[in-house]
């Protein structure tokens, strides 16, 4: 008897012992994204420095969840898609990640999501945009905290207030970030009365935009009404500038195009009065949550977020409430929690719609102002459109 009381007590203690130790161990996460061969570093690296912040706030500084560390992983896509898959598929199986997070670029990111389902873990898309990321070709691993085109031009087709006077000629980069948003865009304009009277594509990375511009002035100059050209143009080689040099207001056709990041929005000072949407300004919100990283980002790195840190926070915070709210840390239990779960961001409450894991969310009308005394323009607030004032088509039907 005493000795089956010791053998009880024993494995009782191996059982506590265990149980403590599978406590400490570490909760891993990647962050799968481009920090090299690209102009696109930049929204990495805000994206990362947001994801950092937004742990933090998370866990309320201890960098812990549910008594387990949360590690966090690099990878470096290099902005290609081969890579892109070979480092997801190394830190979901090598490194034995819960989850990982990214990628910065539309194309890139849409080679990771088989890669998610072959590994059956969890990937949150962020910051890449493309509808086509929770489309047909998604699945039921990848959720998805950035905005996508549809937001982007539903919502910059609210702010141009469209109706049967508006003409509008299209220029975006010939990739799935343009291609998916233009779609969004005339969508978003069907039953307005507007039309588009021409679509230009031009390579990532263009720098000679004459020949596109001309195209478009001549598709708009002899139309009776308001003529736009619309940009999104997400990479360098400054399109809205180089067409505004052009002088379009000769044919009274104006220049239209979503918000940037703050490095970019010097360049808008040449847009006094320009109205259009974006995804985030740093003045826009006024909740809890961006109240505290707009103080502790200028506190720690002399200057705003940007709209990429936000994102990152965004991801961070539902990765948080996913581990925390889940029943295990088994992936059935994560899909679980997160199909149709609210959290709070920068931005304000974020939902991930069950179907298809797209997080709906708030977007900025705002109008441009310049003030000599801010190195940029100053998007200011018009308003906030909130997400049920869009309709954002469903990318695919969750199985």
């Amino acid at each position: 008897m005493k000795t089956l009381t010791r053998i009880a007590a024993v494995t009782a203690s191996v059982a506590t012992f265990a149980s403590a130790a599978w406590a400490e161990d570490p909760i891993k996460i990647a962050l799968v994204h481009g920090l090299s061969g690209s102009s696109f570093e930049a929204f990495s690296k805000q994206a990362q420095t947001g994801f950092e912040l937004g742990i933090e706030y998370a866990t309320d500084g201890t960098n812990t969840v549910k008594g387990h560390k949360i590690e966090l992983i690099i990878k470096d896509t290099q902005f290609k898609p081969d890579v892109a898959r070979a480092v997801l598929a190394e830190a979901y199986g090598d490194d034995e990640v819960l989850m990982a997070i990214g990628s910065t670029s539309s194309g890139v990111a849409k080679g990771m999501l088989p890669i998610a389902e072959e590994y059956e873990k969890i990937l949150i898309v962020e910051p890449a945009v493309a509808d086509s990321l929770t489309g047909p070709d998604s699945n039921r691993y990848v959720f998805k905290t950035s905005r996508n085109s549809s937001m982007d031009m539903q919502a910059q087709a609210l702010a141009l207030q469209p109706d049967e006077n508006l003409f509008v000629a299209t220029i975006a980069e010939d990739y799935a970030f343009g291609h998916d948003g233009i779609s969004a865009f005339k969508a978003a304009l069907e039953g307005t009365g507007a039309t588009v009277v021409a679509e230009e594509y031009v390579p990532q990375g263009t720098a000679d935009f004459t020949a596109p511009a001309e195209r478009l002035f001549n598709a708009l100059k002899d139309k009776e009404g308001r003529k736009v050209i619309l940009a999104y143009i997400a990479g360098g080689g400054d399109g809205p500038g180089k067409i505004k040099a052009m002088n379009p207001e000769r044919y009274g056709i104006e220049i239209s195009m979503g918000g940037h990041i703050l490095p970019v929005l010097p360049t808008y000072k040449r847009f006094p009065g320009m109205e259009g949407a974006v995804y985030y300004y740093y003045e826009a919100y006024d909740n809890p949550v961006n109240d505290w990283l707009v103080k502790t980002h200028q506190e720690r790195f002399d200057g705003p977020p940007d709209f990429f840190t936000a994102g990152g926070m965004a991801a961070a915070l539902a990765a948080v409430k996913a581990i925390e709210t889940a029943d295990s840390l088994e992936t059935e239990d994560l899909i679980a929690a997160m199909e149709g779960m609210s959290w709070e961001t920068p931005k304000g409450t974020m939902t991930f719609r069950p179907e298809d894991h797209q997080a709906l969310q708030s977007m900025v009308h705002f109008k441009i102002r310049v003030d000599e005394n801010v190195d940029w323009a100053i998007p200011d607030l018009v308003r906030i459109i909130e997400a049920d004032e869009m309709d954002i088509p469903i990318g695919r039907t969750n199985d």
